[in-house]
């Protein structure tokens, strides 16, 4: 977004440029109009200027929100004039953000890491943010509990539907009233064509995976679940390379006792195992029926590639937002916090891809010394650009990218840890010391 400052100047490198690239600034101005029932003159401060430095805010480090609107747009305001000014805009001006924002991002001729097969793999996943225990949050908010203790701190529910091999982020839903299944029913819809998407056990029951049924379709999509070990299925014929067709009741949601019709799938059995440690059982359903196409061991390894999704919020968790809990003070604020974190995300996406230029895997570029390099080049085209020539600014941003690419992190090894904790719950083994181990991964199919 091309934003003007005090001197009447405007934005052609760092954050404005970059957010421009994300959202043009006409679809931003369009996205951020909604009913006011307030009259007079207009806001000193435009939602577009705001929602543009809340996302610079999460990926800036130290410092306020309007110390980062002073550094970006030259407005001068008190903090309690932008908390009002934020807590007076609805929620649905963020979701249309989120909707015109967000959209793929990688291409088969420079990302081949990101398909499979011509396929787009595509992740879905839910995590929880907690949040500041004030009175406004509390009256709106539960804690979770468990069968021990309850949650020490509100949580925010949010599901994020992921681009695995950019780690970019293509739709996301965000509601602390919603469960993560319910959030995820809502971006189903919102599947990219020719896209394999990846899911785990949450999902892997006969209900999700009818409504994917139903939008896969139509967009010549396809799934991969991991199903629940406990759920029934019968084999209608068995395929050369180990799976199965199987027969898949769908029960009415008002009773489990009701079958409402039965459909079709693609049933994978793998054992999963490596030197020193219990084998593991996994149940895979797909609607990838061709089995000489779509081999099942194939498919088995593929689906690792899901766990891209967890490393996915550890970035934005714990590199990027860099704190506990969030720093908003009501449920609407924070649900905003959530927002420009996955449209932060999402720019830093882009600016490795950029920085890969198709001469290495994205993944390689690192999240953190990426964002690191970042956020001082965006400090001094805020505050320096009428002091720079334009061949000055090339210069510096071609650097930026050389030095991206020079910090390129290694060939990932295969690595697991075993799933134990720290405090014996059930059956689970006491966690005692942390191990690892390193080494090949043998997939059998059942």
């Amino acid at each position: 977004m091309r934003t003007k400052r005090a001197s009447g100047r405007s934005h052609t490198y760092g954050f404005g440029s970059a957010l421009e690239q994300l959202i043009p600034a006409a679809k931003l101005e369009n996205a951020t109009r909604y009913k006011k029932s307030a009259r007079g003159r207009p806001p000193r401060l435009s939602v577009s200027q705001l929602v543009g430095a809340l996302v610079f805010h999460v990926t800036s480090g130290a410092g306020s929100l309007v110390e980062h609107l002073a550094i970006l747009n030259g407005i001068t305001m008190s903090g309690s004039s932008a908390s009002e000014r934020r807590q007076a805009l609805p929620w649905e001006v963020f979701a249309k953000i989120l909707d015109v924002a967000l959209s793929p991002l990688a291409q088969a001729g420079r990302h081949p890491q990101a398909f499979y097969r011509g396929l787009r793999l595509v992740a879905i996943d839910g995590t929880q943010f907690s949040l500041v225990n004030t009175p406004q949050i509390l009256r709106s908010c539960t804690k979770a509990a468990s069968r021990r203790l309850k949650a020490a701190f509100a949580k925010l529910n949010a599901v994020v539907m992921l681009e695995v091999g950019l780690h970019n982020p293509l739709a996301a839903a965000i509601d602390p009233a919603s469960s993560e299944w319910a959030l995820a029913l809502r971006l189903i819809g919102k599947l990219p064509a020719r896209s394999l998407l990846l899911a785990d056990r949450l999902y892997g029951c006969g209900r999700f995976v009818w409504g994917l049924l139903e939008h896969c379709e139509p967009a010549g999509s396809f799934f991969l679940v991991r199903a629940r070990l406990q759920l029934q299925s019968l084999v209608v014929r068995r395929l050369k390379d180990g799976s199965a067709i199987v027969r898949v009741p769908l029960r009415a949601a008002s009773g489990r006792r009701k079958i409402e019709r039965y459909f079709e799938l693609r049933e994978i059995w793998v054992k999963v195992s490596r030197p020193g440690f219990r084998v593991q059982r996994s149940r895979l359903w797909t609607n990838l029926l061709d089995a000489e196409a779509y081999a099942a061991q194939e498919l088995a390894r593929l689906y690792t590639q899901r766990w891209e999704q967890e490393l996915y919020y550890r970035q934005m968790k714990l590199e990027l937002r860099r704190s506990e809990l969030l720093q908003s003070q009501t449920v609407e604020t924070a649900a905003q916090e959530v927002a420009a974190l996955v449209l932060a995300t999402a720019l830093i996406a882009k600016e490795r891809a950029q920085a890969a230029a198709g001469e290495l895997p994205v993944l390689r570029v690192s999240f953190v010394k990426v964002l690191e390099l970042l956020q001082p080049l965006w400090l001094v085209f805020a505050l320096g650009e009428d002091l720079l020539s334009e061949r000055q600014k090339h210069q510096l941003v071609d650097r930026f990218y050389q030095q991206m690419r020079a910090m390129a992190t290694g060939k990932r090894r295969s690595r697991s840890c075993p799933r134990t904790v720290r405090q014996p719950v059930r059956g689970w083994p006491r966690k005692t010391k942390n191990i690892s181990h390193e080494g090949e991964i043998s997939y059998e199919i059942v």
